[in-house]
């Protein structure tokens, strides 16, 4: 059908709801619906109306319902709506609509639902809404809507979800959503909101879902949120915030679902941001770009099961950051950088059922050993295990977590000792012994005392160690306070580095300022005793070097010597050969 006449519904007498969609409708007679008055419900959907007779509508005194989404409507007849006063339900969803009359919807005081989705609207009048003070839904959502105009919303007192998302809103005026304290559900998201007016969102203590997300946010106040204790929805995400306030969530003591997530500027969390939300039960930190996690940060989060962390740039976790999440089943820890985790670290997570820990830079090292052990033990918790692979060290590279045993890190629990290569300012020659000076310690003056003092200690070893120390003062002091002073110090160390001194006594001063190592063989370390710093050397060999440089080069004139032989040896054999050959022909010749 393409045109509905005046005597369309004619003699349609028990027709309650007339109902003409997905067909190519495209003209409605002015009175098409006046032989219809007992109609309650009138459905025009997907069609191609581009426009309606402005009194089409008027004689349907008792109707409830008009559907008229989907069609090219691009204005509506500020009378279209005139004396409907008993419609609930108005669907002007996915047409065409650029504007709206202020009074369009005057009249309308039994409206519930009203769908403007999907249209082209840029402004509303201030106050195209005052008079629908029963209306429960109201949906704005993919508009070109600017601004919001302040108070255009106060008289919707029953009102229980606005839909704005999806438009080209950047700011919001203070206290806009105030009187909508019967509110259930707002939506904001995918707007061009850079900030948020503080206590925006108070006075609406019924509000069980919000959503700001795809927003340009910079920062948000730290007085937003008001008293939502019903609240079980919270989605934030897509925006430009570096932290948010601790506060954020304080108010949201029934909060079961939060969506913090896919905002890739957002680097830190205060400590006490879920300080107050018993009730949580999944919570999304995914692909932020989260790289430290407070120690506290999910301490009082007892109820929940699922924690979302991938993505991030996490390199470390503290061992006891999960230790309060008794009901945590899944855990995503995939896609960080996490190089090594504590073993213990999720010991009271008895719950656990999904833990992904794959696309991490995993260092494979001792610091590993706990982790991959725990690993090993419960790989039907880490769904990921396969993919869970070392980084480092460049020999562990592409080893499995779960195929490490104890006796990989047996060296860990070895002591070790670093040799330092000689440099050509402390090689010297093996005769030579190693010559140890200090600057001048500091002396005390005292007055009129003169000491000297002189000692020769000599220890018996099993090589032999011998040291020899002297050491004098001289100070004078007159009592014109003329001090002068002489200072003479020396000390001779010689010491093979088989001679532990440890057992000795040494009585000698210890150097105060500075230990010049002036010639010394190839590897040295050093020992404290009794602030003592001794030096143990560990000469090279030089006469097995030169051995084996003689070796080397008589190998290398041998193969020399050998390959001469064997070339001529095989000229000789080819002389040879040629000569019998020349036998043979001569013979048969004759």
């Amino acid at each position: 059908m393409d045109v509905i006449t005046e005597r369309s519904l004619a003699e349609q007498v028990f027709l309650k709801r007339f109902c003409l969609t997905n067909s190519h409708l495209h003209t409605v007679h002015p009175q098409a619906f006046h032989v219809a008055p007992q109609l309650i419900g009138v459905k025009l959907s997907s069609n191609n109306l581009s426009s309606l007779p402005a009194q089409v509508f008027s004689s349907l005194t008792s109707v409830e319902e008009i559907f008229l989404d989907k069609n090219q409507l691009e204005s509506i007849d500020p009378d279209l709506f005139k004396g409907l006063n008993k419609l609930i339900i108005l669907d002007l969803n996915y047409n065409r609509i650029s504007n709206l009359s202020s009074d369009i919807f005057d009249g309308l005081t039994s409206l519930s639902y009203l769908n403007l989705g999907w249209n082209k609207l840029k402004t509303l009048p201030p106050t195209v809404f005052h008079s629908l003070t029963k209306l429960h839904l109201l949906r704005l959502y993919n508009n070109q809507i600017e601004v919001l105009e302040a108070g255009m919303f106060d008289n919707l007192v029953s009102l229980e979800e606005l839909s704005l998302y999806k438009n080209n809103i950047p700011s919001l005026p203070p206290q806009v959503f105030w009187s909508l304290r019967n509110l259930r559900s707002l939506t904001l998201s995918s707007n061009k909101l850079r900030e948020v007016p503080p206590k925006s969102f108070y006075n609406m203590p019924k509000l069980i879902k919000l959503t700001i997300y795809k927003n340009p946010l910079m920062s948000l106040p730290d007085e937003l949120m008001g008293h939502m204790p019903d609240m079980r929805e919270f989605i934030l995400y897509s925006t430009n915030l570096i932290t948010v306030p601790g506060n954020l969530f304080a108010n949201m003591s029934g909060l079961q679902q939060l969506n913090l997530h896919l905002n890739e500027q957002l680097r830190q969390l205060p400590s006490d941001l879920f300080c107050c939300l018993p009730k949580l039960q999944k919570l999304s930190l995914r692909q932020n770009n989260l790289n430290h996690l407070h120690p506290q940060l999910f301490a009082k989060l007892t109820t929940l099961a699922i924690l979302l962390l991938n993505g991030n740039n996490l390199t470390t976790l503290h061992e006891d950051i999960f230790q309060n999440l008794k009901r945590l089943n899944t855990l995503d820890l995939k896609k960080n950088h996490l190089k090594t985790l504590s073993g213990d670290i999720f010991l009271s997570n008895t719950a656990l059922k999904h833990l992904s820990l794959s696309e991490n830079d995993w260092d494979c090292s001792c610091a590993i050993r706990g982790i991959a052990r725990w690993i090993k033990e419960n790989e039907h918790v880490v769904y990921d295990k396969d993919s869970v692979i070392c980084d480092s060290p460049f020999y562990q590279q592409l080893r499995r977590l779960s195929s490490l045993h104890d006796d990989d890190f047996d060296h860990c629990d070895q002591k070790s000792t670093t040799i330092f290569p000689s440099t050509p300012d402390n090689v010297v020659e093996q005769t030579q012994p190693l010559h140890v000076s200090s600057t001048t310690p500091p002396v005390t003056p005292a007055t009129s005392e003169t000491s000297t003092t002189s000692e020769t200690s000599t220890y018996p070893e099993t090589t032999t160690y011998s040291e020899t120390s002297v050491y004098s003062e001289t100070s004078t002091t007159s009592e014109t306070s003329t001090t002068s002073e002489t200072t003479t110090y020396s000390k001779t160390t010689t010491y093979s580095a088989t001679s532990p001194p440890h057992k000795a006594h040494i009585a000698s001063p210890v150097f105060h300022d500075k230990l010049v190592v002036q010639q010394g063989p190839e590897y040295v370390h050093h020992n404290r005793h009794n602030g003592w710093v001794y030096v143990w050397v560990l000469p090279s060999d030089r006469t097995l070097v030169g051995f084996l440089m003689v070796c080397y080069i008589l190998l290398l004139a041998t193969g020399l010597l050998l390959i001469v032989a064997a070339i001529y040896s095989m000229y000789r054999l080819g002389t040879a050969m040629e000569k019998l050959k020349a036998e043979c022909v001569h013979d048969d010749d004759e």
